[in-house]
């Protein structure tokens, strides 16, 4: 399966997987897009991201992660 930007729920489970001990709600952004892109299912445009799909994505995993 790959992962796409609009792959919200999907991406915030890979995060909540590879990395269970952060707390999603203090991550930058731009550590949120470099652990994204390294995620081995994602296949997608780095570039095509923008504030509005990583705050969705954060939002997605801080409730996978409660």
């Amino acid at each position: 399966m790959s992962l796409k930007w609009t792959d919200t729920q999907d991406i915030a489970i890979a995060l909540e997987e590879t990395r269970p001990d952060v707390d999603p709600q203090y991550v930058r952004f731009t550590d949120l897009h470099a652990w994204i892109c390294n995620l081995e299912e994602f296949d997608d445009d780095p570039e095509r991201s923008n504030e509005k799909l990583l705050e969705a994505i954060q939002m997605a995993w801080i409730e996978e992660h409660e």
